[in-house]
């Protein structure tokens, strides 16, 4: 049983980085793991799961803060706005590569990527990643330059001005993001800078596209654990760890996730990566820290299973 308490920190951390480039899953695993609720494998997987559908709070957020836009893109589908049938084409296109290649390589990924090494170095060489990406973007240090990509906050696109192209491109990236400690939003993010998007509109972007991303990811997990479950004779995640503290979860995710959407777009118009690329960096330290201390386990679920310990990092 999860108690109330667990379930709004874990809601506060999903909401938190969710859309952060900071890597959601990745928090959530270690928060998880701090907390000592992975007390065997049965909980070990009814938590797994569990802090994949909290991200259906984070799902709610954007719905309601971007809702003319869904509007819009309704709207495009009956032929009735043409911005709008264009934006959900380029979700669509953008949402295929990670979803093809998350479901072909899923396995090999858990197997290969799930291990401590790999993940401390995606959280830190992400954060070089955004560091320079921001560099490039801003111009300074002098790459760029009036003649140069220091396009930023006056000569960017909007969202209405991404192309198709640019919008696969964006998708391609957001592959990166399937390895173990990752961001999805610090991938779509930077995409939507390589394709000359305004701070705001790529941020825009990123979260549109996490929609149908998160959701598929959610609806797959509840489908896995419910079969897995029927199929051992076990109870589904939610009978494990209560109705009521997943949906005070799912409720602490929505409510926060909609905060730190907001104060996302004001810090990249303000001051971009940055900040976020240096966290990345600082926590890939501190997980080396916990994990030479043996207060994290970075391991795939399977092998977790078999020795009675949590498994740590997934995807995003």
């Amino acid at each position: 049983m999860l108690n109330t308490w667990q379930a709004v920190v874990l809601g506060l951390v999903e909401g938190i980085t969710e859309y952060l480039p900071v890597s959601s899953t990745g928090h959530l695993e270690i928060v998880a793991d701090l907390l000592k609720l992975k007390t065997s494998p049965e909980a070990a997987r009814a938590v797994n799961t569990f802090n994949v559908v909290v991200q259906g709070g984070a799902i709610l957020a954007v719905l309601g803060l971007y809702f003319p836009r869904f509007v819009q893109m309704l709207k495009g589908l009956i032929g009735r706005d043409n911005n709008g049938f264009r934006l959900l084409v380029n979700i669509v296109l953008a949402f295929i590569p990670a979803a093809i290649v998350g479901k072909l390589l899923h396995d090999a990924i858990e197997a290969r990527l799930f291990r401590p090494w790999p993940v401390v170095a995606a959280f830190i060489v992400g954060g070089v990643y955004m560091i320079l990406v921001e560099a490039w973007r801003s111009g300074r240090w002098g790459w760029g330059g009036r003649s140069g990509p220091a396009w930023n906050y006056d000569r960017g696109h909007t969202i209405d001005q991404i192309t198709p192209a640019e919008a696969l491109m964006i998708g391609c990236l957001q592959i990166v993001a399937l390895w173990p400690g990752t961001s999805r939003s610090m991938m779509t993010i930077t995409g939507g800078y390589f394709a000359r998007l305004k701070p705001a509109a790529a941020a825009e972007f990123s979260f549109l596209l996490g929609v149908p991303t998160l959701l598929a990811a959610t609806l797959y997990k509840l489908w896995k654990d419910y079969s897995g479950a029927r199929h051992a004779g076990t109870q589904p995640f939610y009978a494990q760890l209560g109705v009521a503290p997943v949906l005070i979860g799912i409720i602490v995710a929505a409510i926060s996730a909609a905060f730190a959407v907001k104060w996302l777009v004001g810090m990249l118009n303000k001051r971009g990566l940055t900040c976020f690329g240096v966290y990345r960096i600082l926590l890939g330290i501190a997980l080396i820290g916990l994990i030479l201390g043996q207060l994290v386990t970075i391991e795939p679920e399977e092998q977790a299973d078999h020795a009675a310990k949590p498994a740590l990092v997934q995807p995003h």
